[in-house]
């Protein structure tokens, strides 16, 4: 009797999120000679966080190219790329430095779509390095997305896993506008999943991270892990928490938190972002004016960064953003205010 021949099981391959972002572009480069990449540093030096890596030597400094220091400059000529039918990928350094690249995004690319009746576009990919954590002060460590998820025509994303990286940006460089990606640098060297092949992770859904029916936790980036840490805690006390996975600011999955509200009765968002005009404020809106506020049984939470840029000294940076310990505290508050 002729035995049976048994498949070995499918391996998972492990990548770190810089090593996704880095096989994200590889793949869209090998695809389509019109995607190339640019920024500071970004050719021989690997990219200020490593993400571009060997590229230059892979598609050449035709393809990967290293600019002068002007984000404005930089920003400009993909805007323009991006016109001329190229996709442009362009690394900001630091996200902070986004700043000096306003006028280029929110006065240009921003609206010739609009301004053309649709007859242009601006296929443009930025990536943005941002968020604290690393001790780099108040200049290189702010989250600035919800500034950017306040302009008609731009596209926030803040993928927060190797999965999401990859899929996320894929996804991003074939959108027909312009797309904004902030990258956590704490998250570059944490590790997942991540298929070979290339694949796509649809804009505007958000992910459920963790199902759970006492309340429902809304975060995005390195909240949404630290939310999911923090829900492992809560169970421990009795508390089911559902964690939501943000991924896109906008365009904003509603629908997946409504439904998640309906079920929880309760609702916190959790945003490293200044608290005030902050991410979760919008959230908290869309929900007051929707008819799910009848099915809260609790004040809306806002766990947002404070009021103050970003401290230098580690203990006072530590302070100045949500920790998992913050996120427990205030979970186990809000569930047992609801609960009296």
């Amino acid at each position: 009797m002729r035995s049976e021949l048994i498949e070995p099981p499918v391996q998972l391959r492990e990548l770190t999120y810089a090593e996704a972002a880095r096989e994200a572009l590889a793949q869209a480069m090998e695809a389509d000679e019109r995607v190339f990449l640019f920024g500071e540093d970004v050719g021989v030096y690997g990219g200020a966080f490593g993400v571009s890596g060997d590229l230059v030597h892979r598609f050449g400094k035709d393809r990967v190219i290293d600019t002068p220091i002007s984000e404005l400059g930089i920003a400009g000529a993909a805007v323009g790329a991006a016109i001329t039918g190229m996709r442009p990928v362009l690394e900001i350094q630091f996200s902070d430095f986004v700043t000096l690249a306003m006028e280029q995004l929110v006065n240009q690319a921003a609206k010739i779509r609009f301004m053309f009746g649709g007859k242009a576009s601006v296929p443009m990919v930025v990536r943005l390095p941002g968020g604290s954590g690393t001790g780099a002060a108040a200049q290189h460590s702010q989250s600035l997305e919800a500034w950017f998820a306040h302009v008609p025509g731009l596209k926030v994303l803040q993928p927060s896993t190797p999965h999401d990286a990859k899929g996320m940006l894929l996804a991003a460089i074939d959108d027909p506008n312009p797309v904004l990606i902030f990258e956590h640098k704490l998250l570059y060297k944490t590790k997942g999943h991540v298929p070979e092949e290339p694949y796509r992770v649809p804009i505007g859904k958000a992910a459920i991270r963790r199902e759970g029916t006492d309340i429902t936790i809304v975060g995005s980036s390195i909240m949404a892990l630290k939310a999911q840490a923090a829900a492992e805690r809560l169970a421990a006390d009795g508390i089911s928490a559902e964690v939501i996975d943000l991924r896109s600011l906008r365009p904003i999955d509603f629908t997946t938190i409504a439904e998640s509200v309906r079920k929880t009765h309760r609702l916190m968002v959790v945003y490293e972002g200044v608290k005030i005009m902050g991410i979760g404020a919008e959230i908290s809106a869309m929900i007051a004016e929707s008819e799910v506020f009848d099915f809260l049984d609790a004040p809306i939470i806002r766990l947002g960064g404070a009021d103050a840029p970003i401290p230098y000294n580690p203990v006072l940076e530590k302070a100045a953003v949500p920790q998992e310990d913050d996120i427990v505290t205030a979970a186990q508050n809000l569930v047992r205010r609801g609960e009296a």
